[in-house]
C-alpha cells in the first residue's frame, strides 16, 4: 500500500516554539485530510534555524516538552510526524530530527553527522551514527539532515541497509538551488530509494532559503515539487514502483565493493 507523504515547506516563526507548533498542527490537519499518513517538516523546524545565541536556551532532550507536543498533534490528527529540533544530550547540542508515529510513539531520533557552515559548527556537535531507521506502515524509513544528503556515501549506506524512504529535513539556502533541483533526484535514482526533501523558505537573519521541497522517486522522477514560498505538497511512496525500479536498475547489484577500499 502506498504511503502518502506530505512535505511542509515553511520557516514558521524562528525563535517561537509555540508558534511553530501551531503551524505544524495546521499542516498535520491538512495533510491528514488529504489522506497522508506521514508529515515531514524542515530542518530545526521546532525552533527555527537562524536563532543564533538562543540555541542553548531552546535545545531540549529527545523526550522533552517539544516531543510531547508533537506527539499530541500526531495522535489528534492520526498522522506520523518527522520534525527537526536542537537536541540537548548532556553537555552537547545536536542538530537532530525525530520521527513520531500516529500513536505518539517516538520511533527514531537522528543527529546530523555533517555540519554545514559557521553557524552550525559554532553551536552543534556532529552525530556519529550514519544510518538510523524505523518501520512505518511496512516502509523502512531512513533519516538524514540537509547537508548529509550531499555526500553520496551517506545515501548509499542507507540503500545497502534497506532504506525505502529517506527523510531529509533541510535548510537549503541560496546560492544552492541545484541541490534540490538536480542532486536530490540523482541520489534517489543512483541508490534506488525515495527521498523526501523538506526545505525552509524565505529570509531568516543572514540566510535566504530556496524552497523547492520535493519527493524524489527511485525511477528518476520527482513526484511532487514545491515552489519558493510557503506550501504543503503531497505525493505517494509506492512500494510496487520501488520494487520494479530496483529490479530494472542494476546499480546495487553491479557494485564491486572490493574496488572501493580507497574511498575510506
Amino acid at each position: 500500500m502506498p504511503l502518502r507523504t506530505a512535505l511542509l515547506q515553511s520557516s514558521g516563526r524562528p525563535g517561537s516554539v509555540a508558534e511553530n507548533l501551531k503551524v505544524l498542527d495546521d499542516a498535520a490537519g491538512r495533510a491528514a485530510e488529504a489522506g497522508a499518513r506521514l508529515l515531514v517538516c524542515p530542518e530545526l523546524f521546532l525552533t527555527g534555524y537562524a536563532i543564533g545565541d538562543d540555541v542553548p536556551a531552546l535545545a531540549e532532550p529527545a523526550d522533552g516538552s517539544g516531543a510531547a507536543a508533537v506527539a499530541e498533534i500526531a495522535v489528534r490528527h492520526g498522522i506520523a510526524v518527522h520534525y527537526g529540533y536542537p537536541e540537548r544530550a548532556g553537555e552537547a547540542i545536536h542538530n537532530s530530527a525525530q520521527l513520531i508515529d500516529a500513536t505518539g510513539a517516538r520511533l527514531a531520533n537522528y543527529r546530523k553527522t555533517h555540519l554545514f557552515g559557521r553557524f552550525e559548527l559554532q553551536w552543534f556537535t556532529p552525530g556519529d551514527e550514519p544510518v538510523v531507521q524505523a518501520e512505518l506502515d511496512g516502509i523502512r524509513i531512513g533519516m538524514l539532515i540537509c547537508y548529509d544528503v550531499e555526500f553520496p556515501e551517506n545515501v548509499r549506506a542507507h540503500a545497502l541497509a534497506g532504506t525505502d524512504l529517506l527523510l531529509v529535513p533541510t535548510a537549503l539556502m541560496h546560492p544552492f538551488p541545484f541541490v534540490a533541483e538536480s542532486l536530490v533526484p540523482v541520489r534517489a535514482f543512483e541508490s534506488q530509494l525515495y527521498i523526501a526533501y523538506a526545505n525552509r523558505t524565505g529570509h531568516e537573519g543572514e540566510f535566504e532559503f530556496t524552497g523547492l521541497s520535493c519527493l524524489a522517486s527511485p525511477d528518476g522522477t520527482v513526484r511532487t515539487r514545491a515552489g519558493r514560498g510557503e506550501e504543503l505538497v503531497i505525493a505517494d511512496v509506492d512500494p510496487v514502483l520501488l520494487t520494479a525500479s530496483r529490479e530494472t536498475n542494476p546499480y546495487l547489484r553491479d557494485r564491486r565493493p572490493g574496488l572501493y577500499g580507497s574511498l575510506s
